[in-house]
């Protein structure tokens, strides 16, 4: 690679004048719009500038490779959408050599999208999921609904889709709550003892003090309603969440999800089957079940020592 007056590295020669072509065929032959055609020279600029040995650009794909991948992992890390606009426009650059006979093998075909880090989920531990739920303590309707929902969230692992669509037929004794999850499968979660309690606080509130109708005898009824009796909806339960986070002190972005994450997390530090919590939170998949979990790493030396031989 060259070195410029200024000190910085330049792409090669044939690079340079292959990118201009390219440039030239997007502009005339395909006619798209100018600000389309920049974004592809800058980041077939960026990639000449960047890319480590990037003077084999025109016989093999590791160049490409390598410039990629770097930007999978920190420092470069970047967004999988802007990752993937990168890669395209580095293919089908790649490929418009290879039909105008500017390169020999067709390179584009060995350039695969990098695999991204993956993101380990947000999650609270116990002492902040307890801080998160204590925070929302009170005798009005509005509040004991609050908390019964949050309770429920943690307690069974909804999603807040699947909250929020409950009736209260949906409810089953012996501490069961029936869900319709994604691709309206259903599945039977169990709650614990305090979610269940408080949710029998607020329905026996709502009810004016009465005693509840048997859910048999019940129209279909929304287990969580508005001030106005109406299905509470997904925003308001954000809303719910966000209120509740503040008064707790957590500085972290909380959302329905976060708690669904602790959910699964808790339970797999306590000691629970990845299988069980695959079922309970209703993933098709138990692959989707560890990117949705993680173990600590103390967990896991826990797991080790109880179960090697020679540990």
């Amino acid at each position: 690679m060259a070195t410029s007056a200024e000190g910085m590295d330049e792409p090669p020669r044939d690079l340079v004048v292959a990118v201009e072509a390219y440039a030239d065929y997007l502009r005339v032959e395909r006619g798209l719009a100018a600000a389309t055609i920049r974004a592809y020279d800058t980041d077939l600029r960026m990639f000449g500038r960047d890319a480590p040995g990037i003077d084999d650009w025109a016989t093999s794909p590791e160049p490409a490779r390598h410039y990629l991948g770097a930007m999978t992992r920190p420092p470069r890390l970047l967004r999988p959408t802007s990752l993937r606009r990168k890669a395209a426009s580095i293919r089908a650059f790649y490929r418009f050599c290879y039909a105008e006979e500017l390169i020999e093998a067709d390179i584009a075909a060995l350039i695969d999208l990098p695999r991204q880090m993956q993101r380990l989920p947000d999650t609270l531990d116990q002492r902040e999921v307890e801080s998160l739920l204590d925070a929302t303590a009170g005798e009005d309707i509005i509040t004991l609904r609050d908390r019964a929902f949050l309770e429920l969230l943690y307690a069974a692992g909804l999603r807040v889709s699947e909250a929020t669509g409950l009736d209260r037929q949906d409810l089953y004794s012996g501490g069961f709550v029936r869900v319709i999850g994604k691709g309206d499968k259903e599945r039977l979660v169990p709650v614990g003892d305090v979610a269940v309690a408080a949710i029998e606080r607020y329905l026996h509130e709502r009810d004016g003090g009465h005693d509840a109708v048997e859910p048999a005898q019940r129209e279909a009824e929304p287990l969580f309603t508005s001030v106005r009796g109406k299905r509470l909806d997904r925003m308001s339960a954000w809303r719910v969440l966000r209120a509740a986070a503040t008064r707790a002190g957590l500085t972290a972005r909380v959302t329905p999800h976060t708690l669904r994450h602790s959910f699964a997390t808790h339970l797999l530090e306590g000691g629970a089957d990845l299988r069980v919590v695959q079922e309970l939170l209703g993933h098709a998949s138990i692959t989707t079940t560890q990117l949705y979990t993680h173990i600590t790493g103390e967990r896991i030396r826990q797991v080790y020592a109880r179960a090697h031989p020679r540990a």
